[in-house]
């Protein structure tokens, strides 16, 4: 066998034991903490913000932008689950952390978008865990490729 090849095999061996050790640390919190991976508990962000709140954040989803004079579940619908529109994302289930550093840019302007940049710019730090830890926690209808062949 030719050193590229066993270089290569070496390699992917390398990355699947990576990637499962990575699943079993999250299996082994989520056993610990049944909360931590539901966000029921808030968590601690890589987004650098505080706890969030999940009856906090269901209770903010609903509250009206002075910006846009609609909510979050105006447009994501119940439970970020009924978007009005087909090109708007699911929220509900998605990792609170993409969701708060979604928003982060959204408020910091350095991601745009016509609805969201407006929406996001008076949220606070605590606003904005508080709906990354309701959304993540909410059920999902999100697709992912886990199991397509």
């Amino acid at each position: 066998m030719s050193n590229a090849v066993h270089a290569q095999r070496l390699a992917i061996a390398l990355l699947a034991a990576l990637a499962l050790a990575a699943c079993s640390q999250n299996n082994e919190i989520a056993a610990e903490d049944p909360g931590h991976a539901s966000g029921e508990h808030g968590s601690s962000s890589s987004a650098g913000l505080p706890e969030g709140h999940i009856a906090a954040g269901e209770k903010r989803s609903q509250v009206k932008s002075e910006a846009t004079k609609q909510s979050c579940i105006d447009c994501h619908g119940a439970e970020g689950n009924k978007p009005i529109d087909p090109t708007y994302p699911k929220l509900g289930g998605q990792y609170g952390d993409y969701i708060a550093h979604a928003l982060q840019a959204y408020r910091a302007g350095d991601r745009q978008n016509p609805q969201m940049t407006p929406q996001a710019a008076a949220l606070t730090d605590q606003e904005i865990s508080d709906l990354a830890a309701y959304f993540g926690s909410r059920p999902t209808q999100l697709r992912d490729l886990h199991g397509v062949d």
